[in-house]
């Protein structure tokens, strides 16, 4: 299928929706997952990291068109005394609709729960060689912090980046910008 066959797709079908993940959508969220990662997570990593959610401790939702997944993106919460962090734990998208706004998505709605759970910052790790996803992070105002030496598959390194002062109204402007 073309690129233009899949716009078109999608201009006659349903939204996309942001939705909290469930058990039911592990089997497609599996199918990207292979996809997306060299060493992907198991089946039952997700199944812990829900039951993680219900502690409250993370947070992970999928975009959906219908009832087919498009992407899933998690966030840990680490509270202290400062109001907290939240550090991203993946995020993945299908490769048919990489680039058509899915992951700007899940990531406005994971910086919104960080931002209503009172949190000052947020943290992730990206690939070295991810230069599209780096890209994506600066929108949302990350910056590299620094060098995690073969953090992925023992061989790859990955560039830590942080984004602070998520309270402010400046990063609130921001987000309404890249929720537009």
């Amino acid at each position: 299928m073309s690129i233009l066959d899949r716009m078109l797709e999608r201009a006659v079908t349903r939204p996309v929706s942001i939705d909290p993940m469930r058990t039911r959508h592990i089997g497609q969220i599996m199918d990207i997952e292979r996809v997306a990662y060299p060493k992907p997570w198991s089946a039952q990593v997700f199944h812990d990291e829900l039951r993680e959610e219900r502690s409250g401790r993370r947070l992970y939702l999928v975009a959906r068109r219908g009832t087919r997944v498009l992407g899933y993106a998690g966030v840990m919460f680490i509270d202290d005394q400062a109001g907290g962090e939240a550090h991203v734990t993946n995020i993945a998208v299908h490769p048919d609709e990489r680039r058509t706004g899915v992951a700007t998505r899940l990531m406005v709605a994971l910086a919104k729960a960080a931002v209503s759970r009172g949190c000052s910052a947020w943290t992730l790790e990206v690939r070295a060689s991810s230069h599209g996803a780096q890209e994506l992070y600066r929108r949302f105002g990350f910056v590299p912090a620094g060098i995690r030496k073969n953090y992925y598959e023992g061989n790859t390194d990955a560039i830590v980046m942080w984004c602070h002062d998520i309270q402010s109204p400046e990063y609130a402007h921001r987000l309404g910008e890249l929720a537009r």
